[in-house]
């Protein structure tokens, strides 16, 4: 069991906040990670790592990987970071980036060094499953690492059947067949999709992602699933030069 399971055992609506590591500086890592573990409202951190080709990413994250990578983000930079703070995040993280990062670096080396440092989980969009099923999900096991897969509402039952079954921690339930960002309207669509996830009785938690941006939104999230996860909109909200400050004052306007 990681600090992802012990968080779902725990606690109903669940805000998960998604930023880019290195936006919109490398030292922000520091402090937006420490600002989110010490905001009561905050329940899981994801980091994302920058790529030049990211899937399904809306303007405002591929900007920000784009500056993210031009302050000179990487892989061992991210990990250097969060190995100096670990002992002050209590709140699981998550790490959400690309196969081809995972796989440059050295699979085994990667997920040895996410466990040293804490990190509970990770998001891989593009890994097939066929893969991840034969080459990887031992060792995710051996490292208690929770690996997390997406479906939309393109996705057909049976494959919703077999993801609910090898995702580990929670599901995440992409809103809508879209890009981050986008002022997506939680209309029927959406509706219809969330209502037949939750008649499949999943006994995997879900969290929603991609158009979750304020508190009407969220709630609506938290409604149809175990929480939501924001991304686009938090990343607009930062500004460098008062970072702290409009962290809090973000997630208080999602839940207060």
């Amino acid at each position: 069991m990681n600090k992802i399971h012990t968080l779902f055992n725990i606690k109903k609506n669940i805000l998960c906040i998604y930023f880019t590591a290195g936006y919109p500086t490398i030292d922000s890592i520091e402090k937006i990670l420490l600002s989110l573990q010490d905001h009561p409202y905050v329940d899981l951190i994801e980091i994302g790592l920058p790529y030049s080709d990211p899937l399904a990413d809306g303007i405002v994250i591929q900007n920000s990987n784009q500056i993210s990578l031009k302050n000179g983000m990487n892989i061992t930079l991210l990990f250097l970071i969060i190995k100096k703070i670990k002992n002050k995040i209590k709140k699981p993280i998550i790490i959400m980036g690309y196969y081809n990062q995972f796989y440059k670096f050295g699979e085994e080396k990667f997920l040895k060094k996410c466990k040293k440092i804490g990190v509970s989980g990770l998001i891989f969009p593009d890994m097939p499953v066929s893969i991840f099923i034969k080459k990887y999900k031992k060792i995710f096991k051996k490292y208690l690492l929770s690996m997390i897969f997406l479906i939309t509402p393109k996705t057909d039952k049976n494959r919703i059947l077999q993801l609910s079954k090898i995702t580990d921690g929670f599901l995440y339930l992409v809103s809508s067949n879209s890009v981050t960002g986008k002022n997506i309207f939680f209309g029927k669509e959406q509706i219809l999709f969330f209502k037949k996830i939750q008649k499949l009785s999943l006994r995997i938690p879900k969290l929603i992602g991609f158009g979750i941006r304020d508190k009407k939104t969220f709630e609506l999230a938290c409604q149809y699933a175990n929480g939501g996860i924001i991304g686009s909109s938090f990343i607009q909200s930062l500004n460098e030069k008062t970072l702290k400050k409009c962290i809090i004052k973000y997630i208080n306007s999602i839940i207060l």
